[in-house]
């Protein structure tokens, strides 16, 4: 499929055919299963996980080949225009998903896995992976291609971007048991290593670094590498006074994430998610 898929991505057809269209059938079901992903775990890598290419391609032939159709369950009331490629994900009761009433979506050619509770309205996009007995909790966005790791809770208002392009670029990455808190963004590749804690409002991409407190250094994305937040650190938003120029004479500071310490039992109690909600 691979081979197929890359070949199609780089010789563009004047029309697609039905074997095309049979292709990316195939292609958006084994992303549907989570037997394909846009980004893998890889313990050869500095980040620990490495971008599949060729999956995000896939995920782009769909645009490319999909036209426009009304999508819509009552035209008047609630218009939906969209690619025919990329309709609304079909989950039945069996799929072991909980997707409660009021507004949510998530669309074809994402992994969701058992146990994941979806409260809305949320939104997962496609190429996303989540896995089993994740929470996404109200007005909560999981961008194309991010990878959300198992029994995690993505919190209200919390942006998860994906990095759809370019191919070759890693996108967002949460591991599993991570607690991201409400109104957090986390963007632009960055990896959050199992069991962090994101606290409210902390905001993470490649341009501002994070400060750990406990371990006196700072961590960063570099020109090949992302941003990768360490396994247990406990993050909060936090400020650094400008040092130079127009900036110290006013007094101003700007913002940084900061690592205030590492998970330990007080934290567990803290955050512990009632297993009577799933």
């Amino acid at each position: 499929m691979q081979v197929e898929i890359e070949a199609l991505f780089d010789e563009r057809p004047a029309a697609y055919s039905d074997a095309h269209f049979a292709l990316f059938a195939d292609f958006k079901a084994a992303l549907n299963a989570g037997s394909i992903r846009s980004a893998s775990p890889d313990a050869g890598s500095p980040s620990g996980w490495r971008v599949n290419a060729w999956v995000k391609k896939g995920i782009l032939i769909g645009f490319r080949m999909g036209a426009i159709v009304d999508m819509s369950i009552d035209r008047s009331r609630q218009p939906y225009f969209d690619k025919a490629t990329w309709p609304v994900k079909q989950i039945g009761a069996a799929d072991g998903v909980r997707i409660v009433p009021g507004g949510s979506s998530i669309r074809d050619g994402c992994y969701v896995g058992k146990g994941v509770t979806c409260m809305p309205p949320m939104y997962i996009n496609a190429g996303a992976y989540v896995g089993d007995g994740t929470m996404v909790d109200s007005h909560a966005l999981i961008g194309s291609c991010a990878q959300i790791g198992g029994g995690c809770h993505i919190s209200a208002a919390a942006q998860i971007g994906g990095v759809l392009e370019p191919v070759g670029a890693l996108p967002v990455i949460i591991e599993d048991e991570v607690m991201v808190g409400g109104n957090c963004g986390v963007y632009e590749g960055t990896v959050v290593k199992k069991r962090c804690v994101l606290g409210t409002g902390t905001i993470l991409n490649r341009s501002t670094p994070v400060y750990d407190l406990v371990r006196g250094r700072t961590y960063g994305a570099t020109e090949d590498q992302p941003l990768v937040i360490p396994e247990d650190a406990v993050v909060i938003p936090g400020s650094r006074a400008i040092q130079h120029g127009p900036g110290r004479d006013w007094g101003i500071s700007l913002y940084t994430p900061v690592i205030v310490k590492y998970r330990d039992a007080k934290t567990d109690t803290r955050i512990q998610l009632e297993d009577l909600l799933r």
